[in-house]
């Protein structure tokens, strides 16, 4: 039993922790939230106020051990256990946050509000197709969260059942007017035409939310809604009108996440010049046999998604989806918390110390239960350009597939996307040519200094000519073509990306020179790549 000196201790340290903390003193703060594990071993929301000073210090490994160390002392307590998982996909500790989903889905006969959380935690994970069993079992218990109702909705999207997800989505901004989330998502679900759109409801939506653009989150919610209203526009025709559609988003969301050009060329320099470095870690073996990954890189919107579709169709291939595991065991390894292109820089500081066979191995470690038994899963992030040496020394047995499309289709394509926050760059004409000069000083090096590092799959040959393509990228990844690869929609794997609804269609070509539909509007971007790639072009 605790005595009362204990108690009044532990309460002394930490109200100790608190000031240490609001007054910057780290060490002060770190040294009192150890004593207070020490005295209370099980305590989870002690261990995991641990871990965040420690992430907050750069050093993810001291924190990831924290919270592995609160796994086995999980109470039945929802919140909790979802607040841990965060924390442990944060810090690359992807088969601890599954034992949370796990322990989460042993409650007897949940409300549905928890199966909503074990939905969220398996969609966390990219585990769609638990997922979505898990959030037809709330729906049937009953929800009611905005939350909720947009998670069922991407499900619903991600498992192909579109007229669901179409129907989900009506409810839910019937329910929540102003959820430009559930607006853009309701957009991009099929092709909208004539007879069969939803131009009207939506700006009839858009018409009530407040005018004036000061405020960050109502700036980003019209912009979302304007976005939405450009790919109707845009599918009916209405070009004039989508564009001006288009620039108010693009002009609200650029204004609120404005492009830093300065870090991202940093970082593309930095990349070069230790690629160039000789590397005095040891790298990552060739003697493991068990199921390997298979990157798909390059710029976002250039086909990825189309290429995962057919290549999962594979009886040897299964598809993890855009995952972030390689990045977060790089950054583990490193020792760096993940904090963006700033903590990356860290990491590239001391690249030439990594040991890669460590980071082979715990990435594999903590991707092989996505294989599902076969002999390769892929792993398609396309930011994972940047990776490609890191990769090539760390799992040498991987394959690497670089899809290239047309630099204004891809750009474009980026510019007309609402990619949220997460993508700065996509919302002004001189910030994506940038983004793509930055991507192609990277691919064009890569291809110079490690030639078979990478194979570069053309996006037009790919819809053009779908079979001599997919014979190149299976032979790379020894193996044979099937003819389920040649048909992605009849592949009933979920796609958990915004072309979800286009890759369950037949292959086609109409992703080709759709930017001309806005020539006259987008000669300034077709200018800045000109300057761009020139720039980029190999010496």
């Amino acid at each position: 039993m605790t005595s009362a000196d204990d108690r009044a201790r532990e309460a002394r340290l930490r109200q100790q922790a608190r000031q240490f903390i609001e007054a910057g003193q780290w060490d002060g703060a770190q040294a009192a939230f150890e004593e207070l594990v020490q005295r209370a071993p099980h305590d989870v929301p002690l261990r995991m106020e641990l871990a965040d000073l420690m992430l907050r210090r750069g050093r993810m490994r001291a924190a990831a051990g924290q919270l592995l160390q609160a796994v086995p002392a999980l109470p039945n307590d929802v919140p909790m256990i979802a607040q841990l998982a965060w924390r442990l996909s944060t810090t690359g500790e992807t088969l601890a946050m599954r034992a949370c989903a796990e322990h989460l889905e042993r409650a007897p006969d949940p409300p549905g509000w928890v199966f909503a959380e074990q939905a969220h935690l398996r969609w966390m994970l990219g585990d769609i197709p638990a997922s979505r069993a898990r959030m037809d079992r709330a729906v049937a218990a009953g929800i009611d969260s905005q939350s909720e109702y947009y998670l069922n909705a991407m499900l619903l999207q991600f498992t192909g059942r579109l007229a669901e997800a179409e129907v989900a989505l009506l409810e839910t901004l019937r329910r929540w007017p102003d959820y430009g989330d559930a607006a853009v998502i309701l957009a991009n679900l099929r092709r909208q035409t004539p007879t069969t759109n939803h131009l009207a409801f939506l700006q009839e939506r858009l018409g009530r939310l407040p005018e004036g653009n000061a405020d960050m989150r109502a700036g980003l919610t019209r912009a979302k809604f304007q976005s939405a209203i450009f790919k109707i526009l845009d599918d009916l025709g209405r070009h004039d009108e989508a564009w001006q559609a288009l620039e108010r988003s693009n002009a609200l969301m650029h204004s609120f996440l404005p492009y830093d050009a300065a870090s991202e060329a940093a970082v593309t320099d930095a990349l070069i010049e230790v690629a160039a470095t000789p590397m005095s870690g040891k790298p990552g073996s060739t003697a493991f046999d068990g199921p390997m990954p298979i990157f798909i890189v390059g710029m976002p919107r250039s086909g990825s998604t189309l290429l995962d579709h057919m290549l999962s169709a594979h009886s040897a291939v299964t598809s993890a989806g855009e995952i972030n595991d390689f990045q977060r065991q790089l950054h583990w390894v490193a020792d760096v918390a993940p904090r963006g292109n700033a903590s990356l820089l860290n990491i590239l500081d001391r690249a030439g110390q990594l040991d890669f066979d460590e980071l082979g191995a715990r990435y594999l470690m903590q991707t092989q239960w996505r294989a599902q038994g076969r002999r390769y899963f892929i792993d398609k992030l396309p930011i994972n350009v940047r990776m490609v040496p890191f990769i090539r020394r760390a799992l040498p047995r991987a394959r690497i597939l670089h899809l290239v499309r047309d630099p204004m289709d891809v750009c474009y394509s980026n510019l007309k996307i609402m990619f949220g926050s997460a993508s700065p760059y996509c919302y002004d004409m001189q910030a994506v040519s940038h983004y793509y000069g930055q991507y192609a000083r990277l691919a064009n090096h890569w291809r110079d200094t490690l030639p078979s590092a990478m194979l570069d799959i053309p996006y037009a040959a790919l819809v053009r000519d779908p079979e001599t393509a997919m014979r190149r990228v299976l032979g790379h990844c020894g193996l044979e073509i099937e003819a389920a690869c040649l048909r992605p929609e009849l592949n009933t794997s979920p796609v958990a990306t915004p072309s979800s609804a286009q890759v369950r269609e037949s292959i086609h070509t109409r992703g080709i020179a759709q930017w001309r539909h806005y020539a006259k509007q987008l000669e300034p971007l077709r200018q800045a790549l000109a300057t761009e790639l020139a720039s980029a072009a190999p010496v």
